[in-house]
């Protein structure tokens, strides 16, 4: 069976299509079929308070988007533009390689493996941001 398989933990929640699903209390595994369907784990959101640095807020307005909550051109429009404000900083090639696949997966409207790629920055944006505040 082709689509996305979810494995959630006992109480874990995600949001399908801008709808949040509680999972029993039993772990469970959930098979997503319907192509383009908009998934994003609640464990992985990001609060709007802690979108508090460049690569969060980027991953925010993919967020946003994935939940309907934000007009999918208008976040289209700011998450190039976010793109393209962080391959000012991260110009290292792993680093290209994430922001391209980003780049490549919202002009297709695929926005969460936009997020997937973005969130894959966070580590090493909190590392720069350590090196910053110790110089």
């Amino acid at each position: 069976m082709a689509g996305l398989v979810l494995k959630l933990g006992p109480r874990e929640r995600v949001m399908i299509n801008g709808v949040v699903i509680e999972n029993g209390d039993r772990r469970t595994r959930l098979n997503v079929v319907t192509p383009d369907a908009n998934v994003l784990r609640l464990r992985d959101a990001i609060h709007p308070s802690d979108a508090n640095t460049p690569v969060k807020r980027v991953c925010y307005v993919a967020q946003l988007v994935l939940a309907g909550e934000a007009d999918p051109e208008d976040g289209k429009r700011q998450l190039l533009q976010g793109i393209e404000q962080l391959s000012q900083v991260f110009t290292d090639t792993e680093s290209r390689l994430r922001l391209d696949a980003a780049s490549d997966a919202v002009l297709a409207d695929n926005y969460y493996p936009a997020l997937k790629s973005l969130r894959l920055l966070l580590a090493r944006e909190a590392r720069l941001m350590e090196r910053s505040l110790a110089s």
